[in-house]
């Protein structure tokens, strides 16, 4: 009997908490939602952080260090591209668990990129995470915003979004410094601005979709200014 009303109680616990937290997370975005800040995409993304966990992935560094050899050529030896191709993106201070995601989603041919899909043809799950952690263990370089026009109006994007035509905030999923929100959104501060802003157009013309449909339906409501302008304030973001 004393077990039994102690697994009643645990169970009656549990659903409160449960409870608790649902009514806190739709309270929360119900708010946001009334300042005009969130659009149904940003919602998915609170809901992914907020209500669907996921398993963080763990690496070893050392092991990691040592496949990414083959990665040098267009990330640099230090993780912070190539001053040769602003097109290859910095890969150094990444969040681990989208770098993973990133590489399975090469080698399934979820993302297509020619070059990234053969890289990452011969690497096993455990290659995939051990490197991911390697490359989110470096220090990454400031970046430069080379535009102070497109700048100011791509902060105003990125702090509040465009009510007008439904673009969310970008600091809802990325941070208000751009760092990004682990596990399944990346860090953007200080990227290469020409490799961002190929990105969003991939995301806009829907040849990019290894998103959960969130970026595809951000991007397609912006205009190439815009991205143009997003992309140059998040390379001096920080």
């Amino acid at each position: 009997m004393v077990y039994k009303a102690a697994l009643i109680s645990a169970l009656a616990g549990a659903l409160f908490w449960k409870t608790i937290g649902v009514t806190a997370f739709l309270f929360f975005t119900g708010v946001c939602f009334m300042k005009n800040m969130l659009s149904v995409a940003t919602l998915a993304c609170l809901w992914l952080v907020l209500v669907a966990p996921v398993q963080a992935a763990e690496g070893n560094i050392a092991a990691g260090k040592a496949k990414a050899g083959m990665c040098a050529g267009c990330h640099g030896t230090d993780g912070n591209g190539m001053a040769s191709n602003p097109l290859w993106p910095k890969l150094a201070g990444q969040i681990p668990e989208y770098l993973d995601k990133q590489l399975h989603d090469f080698k399934s041919g979820a993302r297509k990129d020619p070059i990234m899909s053969g890289m990452a043809a011969a690497l096993s799950p455990a290659d995939m995470k051990n490197i991911a952690a390697y490359f989110a263990s470096l220090k990454t370089k400031p970046g430069v915003a080379k535009n102070a026009e497109l700048v100011k109006e791509g902060g105003k994007i990125y702090r509040g979004g465009n009510a007008k035509t439904g673009v969310s905030a970008c600091m809802s999923c990325h941070g208000p410094s751009g760092q990004g929100i682990p596990p399944r959104f990346p860090r953007v501060s200080w990227q290469n601005a020409a490799y961002t802003e190929k990105q969003l157009l991939a995301f806009k013309a829907g040849t990019r979709t290894n998103d959960g449909d969130i970026m595809t339906r951000i991007a397609f409501r912006m205009s190439e200014q815009e991205i143009k302008a997003v992309a140059q304030y998040m390379a001096g973001l920080h």
